[in-house]
């Protein structure tokens, strides 16, 4: 059970304001990003920088944790999973699928989240729950079905990548909800980034020059942005948030976070948002609200 929410009572919200303004704006940053780098590197280059970020704090930020080390299995399969796998296969995708679409698509994340949690954590599913799922599958048939943004002819396998790299992340959660609880999350951010950091490199010399990569000033503001504030940033408030407000509050996030996305991606012309795109992200969101919520006691 979390603790006591802080008695500022605007904290918590402006907070949450804060990881939904951020982590929705991060889907064009790594449009931006993509531009000028090859997508390996760049997923290499920020996860090097957070990492080394959560490295430098985290001697202060573990004595205000104080919380013994996650098993190394644990932080080893983090950054394969919800560092290395998740974001390689987002960053290649996001090379052809506009920053709204792959919001969208990803937004399959807590669904995955939620049945994880049925078939492995022993959980059950209400009626509503089971209705939310189908609404949201609905919704991805239809993002499908329209022009994914204006994505050329044979790039629906780009949008696949979207949908991997959710499941990827789904993998690598439920098993540190499985068997984290209670351990330091610091750690396993700042040994899972590293790790991810590391096998994105050997990736990215294997596929790509990572040394020939292009340093344009946007590209490089986009980077430092998803680094320090779209990873380590908002990783530790999340994680914050985790420990001491009620898991309900924090669903906002993932209703507020894909809408956000397209809206950006469409103000600032990343690609054509079409009508089955917003009729998808809508029943998307609306199933994420029906599985996410709470019933009333």
């Amino acid at each position: 059970m979390p603790a006591a929410e802080p008695t500022r009572p605007l904290l918590v919200p402006a907070l949450i304001a804060l990881l939904c303004v951020v982590w929705g704006s991060t889907w064009w940053a790594i449009r931006l990003c993509l531009v000028d780098q090859p997508p390996l590197s760049s997923a290499a280059l920020r996860f090097l920088i957070a990492g080394s970020a959560m490295a430098l704090l985290g001697a202060r930020l573990r004595r205000a944790e104080a919380a013994p080390p996650p098993p190394s299995w644990l932080w080893l399969t983090a950054g394969v999973a919800n560092f290395a796998g998740c974001y390689g296969l987002l960053y290649v995708a996001e090379t052809t699928v506009p920053s709204g679409i792959a919001a969208v698509l990803w937004a399959i994340f807590p669904l995955l989240i939620a049945g994880a949690a049925v078939l492995f954590l022993g959980e059950r599913l209400r009626r509503l729950q089971v209705a939310g799922f189908l609404l949201s599958f609905l919704g991805i048939v239809t993002v499908f079905a329209g022009d994914l943004g204006g994505l050329p002819e044979g790039g629906t396998g780009s949008a696949l990548l979207v949908l991997g790299s959710a499941v990827s992340s789904a993998i690598g959660t439920t098993l540190v909800k499985k068997f984290g609880s209670g351990t330091s999350s610091v750690l396993l951010n700042r040994n899972g980034m590293l790790l991810g950091a590391v096998l994105l490199t050997t990736l990215a010399v294997w596929r790509e020059q990572p040394l020939a990569m292009a340093w344009s000033f946007c590209g490089l503001l986009a980077t430092l942005y998803l680094a320090l504030f779209g990873t380590a940033l908002t990783f530790g408030v999340y994680f914050w948030l985790l420990r001491t407000v009620a898991a309900s509050r924090l669903a906002l996030i993932t209703y507020v976070t894909p809408i956000l996305a397209m809206l950006l991606g469409a103000a600032v012309g990343d690609g054509s948002m079409d009508a089955a795109a917003w009729s998808g992200a809508l029943l998307v969101t609306a199933g994420i609200v029906l599985v996410v919520r709470r019933p009333r006691r």
